[in-house]
């Protein structure tokens, strides 16, 4: 199990928000104000899943649900992103285009042929390229790769103009809340509630899809019900 899709675009609306416009002095400050933002709104779609979950209200819409059914959200999940992604790969096509060409080697090749890279390159393949590119984009910003380049071009480029690396501590040990009480914004929490409910429905038809093609017997509605609201702590 991991991770689905859909809360990038709820992600990607709280961060972009333009409440935070008072913030553009203040990157650091932001980024906290922004982080508050996410847990607040995370913390409701949590339990707005596991309501769905374990007072089994989700096995009333498993009779209407197929892999069929799950097909159209991932696709469209999937092709939403490029409104995100692609306008930020030509804004800096020097560190896009390796970011993108490096994913789709270690999440479709590397992860097949190396056997015992299989988990770090499978699992944790953005992680891995992150780490990567954004090396990458340091040693170009310390030779001094983007000084001549347009103001728009630096601002995506390079690695010292947000501020978080030299803002954040050398060592850091996560704790909950540690950037402060969650904050809790009406709208956020209904965009992050949508991104669950279509996770929801992803989740399902890949569980019974599983089901259907390891010959395991029909899984009762209860039983999916219950790990819909288990996915919670994942």
């Amino acid at each position: 199990m991991g991770g689905s899709f859909t809360y990038i675009y709820a992600a990607v609306a709280i961060i972009i928000s333009p409440r935070y416009i008072l913030f553009i002095g203040a990157p650091f400050e932001r980024f906290v104000y922004t982080m508050r933002s996410l847990q607040g709104a995370l913390i409701i779609a949590g339990v707005f899943q596991a309501v769905i979950g374990f007072f089994g209200i989700w096995r009333v819409f498993i009779r209407f649900l197929s892999p069929l059914a799950a097909v159209p959200f991932v696709t469209l999940s999937a092709l939403g992103l490029f409104y995100f992604a692609f306008p930020g790969v030509a804004k800096c096509i020097e560190i896009g285009l390796p970011t993108l060409v490096l994913l789709l080697i270690f999440s479709e090749y590397a992860s097949h042929y190396f056997a015992r890279g299989s988990f770090v390159f499978g699992r944790c393949a953005v992680l891995v390229t992150v780490i990567i590119v954004w090396i990458f984009a340091e040693i170009l910003t310390a030779a001094g790769a983007y000084d001549e380049r347009n103001p728009v071009t630096q601002f995506s480029c390079r690695t010292d103009r947000s501020g978080l690396i030299h803002a954040a501590p050398w060592v850091r040990f996560p704790y909950p809340f540690q950037w402060g009480y969650p904050i809790f914004c009406a709208q956020d929490c209904f965009a992050m509630m949508a991104a669950s409910f279509a996770s929801l429905i992803e989740s399902t038809g890949t569980l019974i899809a599983v089901s259907r093609y390891a010959g395991a017997t029909f899984v009762p509605p209860s039983v999916f019900a219950r790990g819909i609201g288990w996915q919670v702590l994942e």
